[in-house]
């Protein structure tokens, strides 16, 4: 028999920019040592999973992102997404409030409410967990620079629940670097949103043990155009960046590393995907052992939520992204993720109708209780390609790792714009290759169809929203205590100017019904505010 000629077959290169080729064997993994580079469930180096039974004790966590209008609409999709099985919640606020402004804020006019739910005092996330049980549910807060001032309107509504605070379960986003690169809704300069950071680790480890103080979000640097070996790359050098503010504090490694999470994206080629992961995990593990001696096993577990990015989905044949999205679930569970969360299909369009939620989570649901993914850990565990693939994804984000170091950090790196830049050409690159057909994207430059008319249900802004927050805004303002505010605020004043850590001054200035506006003036007039570096 003649061996087959695979000179002749078309190369294929992954997006990370390694080369693929038609068969693995097991000369390709001869010098992988399976107890050091493999090894099992729930053990170091964890490239198979953070627990030792993973989906076969407990499903992944399913949390649709979801939140709009007032707090009021808001409550209502919480509770019919929790009543159609959802077991946990993700927070989506309005760009007004992740910018820390009021919604009778001039610069807020025709966003309130737009593209999330609208925050301006303690009274409208009252009214958003109105009857959720937060105490049996994780929360997840979506928000960055105001993040400190979100937990602990999250904290006090928990007091008014009577909640005691060690046992609240759940996550502020608070990935500000990320910003910077990916998404833009910063407001201070990186230094004092770096502490910012760990004055909530802090007050977290020693107040809300269970909460995650901050999500590192590879997520939505993949977004903007980044490969995957650099969303995994910079992730980490997020993480360890904000691991180093937090010991200055004198807390130990292991006092606050189990409490470190992950948000990863998923789009693109499958098996690069798994391999992103299973290759993250162990790259993790090594690092918080080696570079920061934990001892803890549960310090060295990389915690993720991942799920499918809306930058797979498309415009063009709207209900094809219904099935990316079952696939990129798949990739999720064969990923070992502890969370899960779908884009909905209609999102290249508008937020997400509840058709469209429901689908996705019911695509979760399908996985996890039809399809087998729940009978063995780590199923791919083995192959000769996914072991392969595995190592040179670890070699990979390592040497872009190495880029970062020598360009200074990753503090140095975003405040010069290297980072932002080295995203920005990948996007430029990748977008290029799209319009080529070099990369295909069916209904986009390939099995295109003519003159086709998408079935979306649009979500319709509603007006009124801004005109009723106003409202209520100007009543809680009118009924306060105004000398409670002034001096919440005056003692906020004086910790940021300090090294006191501010959570607890928040905590006054919420419980007062200080706005959000109100805090974040005073952390502008201290800290200033981020200048983007010229020419990006």
């Amino acid at each position: 028999m003649s061996k087959p000629k695979f000179d002749e077959l078309k190369e294929i290169i992954l997006e990370s920019g390694i080369k693929v080729r038609p068969v693995y064997g097991p000369e390709d993994i001869k010098d992988t040592e399976f107890d050091k580079a493999i090894g099992r469930p729930g053990e170091y180096p964890f490239t198979r999973g953070i627990h030792p039974m993973m989906y076969r004790k407990r499903p992944w966590t399913m949390r649709q992102y979801s939140g709009f209008g007032t707090a009021k609409e808001t409550n209502a999709r919480f509770k019919w997404l929790l009543e159609q099985g959802q077991t946990a919640l993700n927070v989506a606020f309005d760009l007004p409030t992740q910018l820390g402004l009021d919604s009778d804020d001039p610069r807020a006019e025709r966003e309130v409410g737009r593209v999330g739910m609208t925050i301006d005092t303690l009274q409208d996330l009252e009214e958003a967990f109105t009857d959720i049980p937060i105490e049996q549910i994780s929360t997840s807060l979506t928000i960055n620079p105001v993040a400190s001032v979100m937990l602990a309107m999250y904290l006090v509504v928990a007091e008014k629940h009577g909640i005691p605070w060690d046992q609240i379960r759940g996550t502020t986003q608070n990935d500000i670097l990320k910003e910077y690169i990916g998404r833009g809704t910063w407001i201070f300069p990186v230094e004092p949103s770096i502490r910012l950071i760990g004055d909530m680790v802090e007050f977290c480890s020693q107040n809300v043990p269970k909460f995650n103080p901050f999500s590192v979000c590879g997520y939505h640097i993949r977004e903007s155009g980044a490969t995957p070996v650099q969303e995994m790359a910079y992730a980490f050098e997020i993480a360890t960046t904000y691991i180093q503010e937090v010991l200055k504090r004198r807390l130990s490694i292991d006092d606050f590393a189990p409490r470190i999470a992950f948000n990863f994206d998923i789009h693109g080629n499958l098996w690069e995907q798994v391999a992103k992961f299973r290759a993250g995990r162990r790259l993790w593990a090594k690092i918080i052992k080696q570079r920061f001696g934990a001892k803890n096993p549960r310090s060295m577990t990389l915690r993720m939520i991942a799920g499918g990015g809306g930058g797979g989905l498309t415009i063009q044949q709207p209900e094809n992204n219904i099935v990316r999205g079952a696939y990129y679930a798949l990739i999720s569970a064969l990923s070992g993720t502890q969370t899960m969360a779908l884009c909905s299909y209609d999102e290249a369009y508008t937020i997400p109708s509840k058709k469209a939620a429901l689908i996705s989570l019911r695509t979760m649901q399908i996985l996890a209780d039809e399809m087998g993914l729940r009978d063995t850990v780590d199923p791919l565990g083995g192959s000769y390609y996914i072991e392969w693939l595995t190592n040179e994804m670890e070699k990979k984000i390592e040497e872009c790792m190495e880029k970062v170091e020598e360009a200074g950090g990753m503090i140095k790196a975003v405040e010069s714009g290297y980072i932002q830049s080295e995203v920005s050409r990948q996007a430029y690159l990748q977008e290029k290759k799209i319009q080529a057909g070099e990369i295909p994207k069916i209904g986009v430059n390939k099995y295109v169809l003519e003159e086709e008319e998408a079935q979306i249900e649009f979500h319709a802004f509603n007006p009124k929203v801004a005109k009723e927050q106003k409202r209520k805004l100007k009543e809680i303002k009118a009924r306060r205590n105004s000398q409670e505010v002034e001096e919440a605020l005056q003692a906020l004043r004086k910790a940021a100017q300090t090294n006191e850590n501010i959570m607890t001054p928040v905590l006054k200035a919420v419980r007062a019904y200080t706005t959000l506006g109100e805090i974040t003036k005073v952390f502008k007039e201290v800290f200033g505010e981020f200048k983007e570096p010229v020419g990006l």
